[in-house]
């Protein structure tokens, strides 16, 4: 006499359960475009959080914000923030990145961090120019329709994958772009574009 089967075994419970943490994966994780939407939207807070501290710094400054001389990345001028006006590391890592975590409340100069800053300008500039992105596919001006973040997800400018980045600019917003921009981001007169160290 043949017995009913009921419920799942344990081979198919786990063959089920594995094909709900890949689709999941693929569709929510973090290397999905609705994962890294997610990664954008907390990296703008972070960047409002950035500007504040730089806004602090440049109104000690004579109106300046950080400049390193000689600096080539842009750890050794943003680490000048730490501890004197913020404190919160946590910041200059992007969470959509892989970077690491630094040292709450230490300078991080010869760490690495996740965003470009544009050094030598003043708070004084107009509201449009950029001071801090994700890290740039260039470290020179991007013409409209150019790559501004990585188009194919390879770095430089990959830190959102292949699905943009965000930009801080000196008026305290942030606008999200995708990997081509979408306008003209000139490099402002008399500042360097330092991309983090690679």
């Amino acid at each position: 006499m043949r017995t009913q089967r009921q419920g799942f075994s344990y081979i198919e419970l786990l063959i089920s359960t594995a094909i709900i943490g890949v689709a999941y994966l693929l569709l929510l994780g973090p290397g999905s475009s609705i994962g890294q939407s997610r990664s954008k939207a907390k990296c703008v807070e972070q960047l409002r959080q950035m500007h504040q501290s730089l806004m602090l710094y440049a109104g000690e400054h004579d109106d300046a914000f950080p400049v390193v001389a000689g600096a080539t990345t842009s750890e050794a001028p943003l680490s000048e923030l730490v501890p004197l006006y913020t404190t919160d590391t946590g910041i200059f890592i992007c969470p959509g990145s892989k970077d690491s975590s630094l040292p709450a409340a230490e300078p991080f100069a010869s760490r690495r961090i996740s965003y470009a800053y544009y050094m030598g300008l003043k708070k004084d500039a107009p509201a449009d120019t950029p001071i801090v992105s994700d890290a740039q596919a260039s470290t020179g001006g991007t013409p409209a329709g150019e790559p501004l973040f990585s188009p194919k997800g390879d770095a430089p400018g990959n830190k959102h994958r292949s699905y943009g980045g965000n930009v801080l600019f000196v008026d305290g917003h942030v606008e999200t772009f995708g990997p081509l921009a979408p306008r003209a981001l000139p490099l402002p007169a008399g500042a360097a574009l330092l991309n983090p160290q690679p």
